[in-house]
């Protein structure tokens, strides 16, 4: 790290758990966000000021006036403009010293497997059951870490899948792809605005203890946080032998 590094980092290496070695690890990492709504608008902006050397932002939706409420990377004056352009233009305020590219695309395999082999870790921060099982089934082909979060009116939910770790559950361990879920959505059912906030600061935090390797995060663990009553509860979640995704991957 140069001087103006070690100066604006100095908060993360008086900690022992980061020190300049997990500031290096995070100097040099990419991460993937999946979603620049409102869990990629409050995950995004942590880890380009933790440092995160390059962020490649996925989002094919343009901002809406209804997004603002909650989606804190964009302004009124980006309303019609693609989310992935408002969000580079934020985190390149925020943090001029790193790499911020974007993909205005829809999410697919073929894309994935072009972005995952160079990735740290991906945070899927995206509201639809389809796309989570397709960025799921990715990171257990690429061996890639995935921070999963969710948010609907007023219950939110963060876990951590590892396919690196023998022990580690996928998402497709606890919702099977081979079930059917009803789509729902906060245009149908609302959001409150503090709630995406909320799940997507833990989910850059989890992001961040994974690419420094430090504390115990929330592998094997589903963290569910209900905005109404403030209360915080956590599931054991477990491997599946028999997933239709993950099990034919395990040495």
């Amino acid at each position: 790290m140069n001087d103006e590094q070690l100066l604006r980092y100095s908060r993360h290496l008086l900690l022992e758990d980061i020190d300049v070695e997990g500031q290096e690890k995070l100097l040099q990492a990419h991460v993937v966000i999946v979603g620049a709504g409102g869990l990629g608008s409050a995950a995004a902006p942590y880890l380009a000021a933790a440092g995160v050397g390059k962020i490649t932002l996925v989002d094919h939706d343009v901002v809406e006036l209804t997004n603002l409420q909650r989606q804190i990377m964009h302004c009124e004056s980006m309303v019609g403009k693609s989310k992935v352009h408002s969000g580079k233009q934020f985190l390149g305020r925020l943090n001029s010293s790193i790499q911020v590219d974007i993909v205005q695309e829809k999410i697919t395999n073929d894309l994935l497997a072009k972005l995952l082999p160079s990735v740290n870790v991906v945070l899927d921060c995206t509201d639809n059951f389809k796309t989570r099982q397709l960025i799921n089934a990715a990171c257990v082909h690429h061996q890639t870490p995935l921070v999963s979060g969710s948010a609907l009116r007023f219950d939110g939910q963060v876990a951590v899948f590892d396919p690196r770790v023998p022990s580690s559950p996928c998402y497709a361990c606890i919702f099977s792809p081979e079930e059917e879920f009803e789509e729902v959505s906060c245009s149908s059912m609302g959001i409150f605005s503090p709630l995406v906030g909320i799940i997507g600061a833990i989910q850059a935090a989890q992001a961040l203890q994974v690419m420094i390797g430090f504390g115990e995060s929330l592998l094997g663990r589903m963290l569910l946080w209900n905005a109404r009553t403030t209360q915080i509860d956590q599931i054991k979640i477990a491997r599946n032998p028999d997933c239709p995704v993950c099990a034919s991957k395990r040495i």
